[in-house]
């Protein structure tokens, strides 16, 4: 363990093995100092970031049926929906109304909607002149199913069509073991990786995020953080790891214990100290709250996400916390942080709010 210390505060790259030490053995005081450590190290200013965003899901409609997943509804489903164009335009301007600066667009597995349908709605929310953070990998792979295209000709259209951005969600744990148990209709973890490698290829700036705590062991995390550091090495193209619990609550899984704070916090500061090719690391109030959400501040967070102005994936399972912009920033200069508005590639906002 003091030889892992030492690597971590020299500032040099822990292995897998290494980690699972760290994970296994690590107490959550050594985790958090090393963590912080690295957080410190790339981030020496006391900045903590946050963005004001809507996460839009436009249809809840999904053929993938994951074990985790309270949203969705089946084809079949007569509560069904999916959002219109002009439902779009007015959650858009609301957003912007509030100082937003992006839409996070994300959305079931439709089985009927053609791929020119994505193309329009997002030519038509460009329209409003706003950043577009949409379609996780596992909506990329469902696009090229439907359509026969090759998932870079899928990319390649929406970018021209007015995608900005690819966010990291459908990655729940890289490892098709969990997969093929959980979501065996999605995306496989290697499709996952092949999606944000190619938009990096293209220019796009993506974020990765893993959802832990179901039925993966800790070296299948370890999997997952080795498979986006690796892809890290290889393109510079992830902006910030997203680490959040399962949230068990009214899914197939319920069964399960739910991760704890300190769960939370150990995972995080192991995500933060084995990612050193990430710049920055994310934050989880929408789970946990906002008072571990202050914690994770001192266990390598630097941002504190989003505000969230519309959630329904994790409050579909039961969870239903909600912070506005002026609350977001009072709990990090409570923490002993200045608090800055951001944009996707955590550019600063030059008007963010004193």
């Amino acid at each position: 363990m003091d030889a892992i210390d030492k690597k971590v505060l020299n500032g040099e790259r822990i292995s897998v093995a290494e980690a699972l030490i760290l994970a296994n053995e690590g107490d959550l005081y050594r985790l958090g100092f090393l963590a912080n450590a690295v957080k410190k190290r790339k981030h020496p200013e006391p900045i903590i970031t946050y963005v004001i965003d809507r996460n839009i899901n436009y249809t809840d409609i999904c053929v993938s049926a994951c074990k985790f997943c309270a949203f969705f509804k089946a084809p079949e489903d007569a509560d069904g929906s999916v959002l219109s164009f002009a439902e779009l335009g007015e959650k858009i301007e609301e957003t912007k109304a509030l100082r937003g600066t992006q839409i996070l667009l994300q959305g079931g597995l439709h089985p009927d909607k053609p791929f020119s349908y994505y193309e329009e709605m997002v030519a038509f929310m460009k329209g409003y002149d706003i950043h577009i953070h949409g379609f996780s990998p596992p909506e990329i792979c469902h696009f090229a199913t439907l359509s026969g295209l090759s998932v870079a000709e899928v990319i390649t259209r929406l970018k021209k069509a007015g995608l900005d951005s690819i966010p990291g969600g459908g990655a729940e744990i890289l490892c098709d073991r969990v997969r093929e148990e959980t979501a065996p209709r999605k995306c496989s973890a290697d499709e996952w990786i092949g999606v944000m490698a190619e938009a990096h290829k293209q220019g796009m700036r993506t974020s990765a995020t893993m959802m832990f705590g179901h039925v993966e062991t800790m070296e299948e995390r370890i999997e997952h953080l080795g498979r986006v550091r690796d892809l890290q090495d290889r393109t510079g193209g992830f902006t910030a790891f997203i680490p959040w619990p399962f949230q068990s609550k009214n899914t197939v899984l319920d069964h399960l214990p739910e991760t704890t704070g300190m769960g939370y916090l150990r995972m995080l500061a192991l995500s933060r100290i084995f990612l050193d090719n990430v710049d920055n690391v994310q934050a989880s109030w929408v789970t946990q709250g906002p008072k571990i959400a202050q914690l994770s501040l001192f266990f390598g967070a630097n941002d504190f996400g989003s505000t969230m102005i519309e959630e329904n994936v994790v409050a579909a399972a039961g969870v239903s916390f909600r912070l506005s912009e002026d609350e977001i920033r009072q709990l990090v200069k409570g923490a002993g942080f200045e608090p800055r508005q951001r944009v996707m590639d955590y550019r600063l906002v030059e008007n963010a709010a004193a």
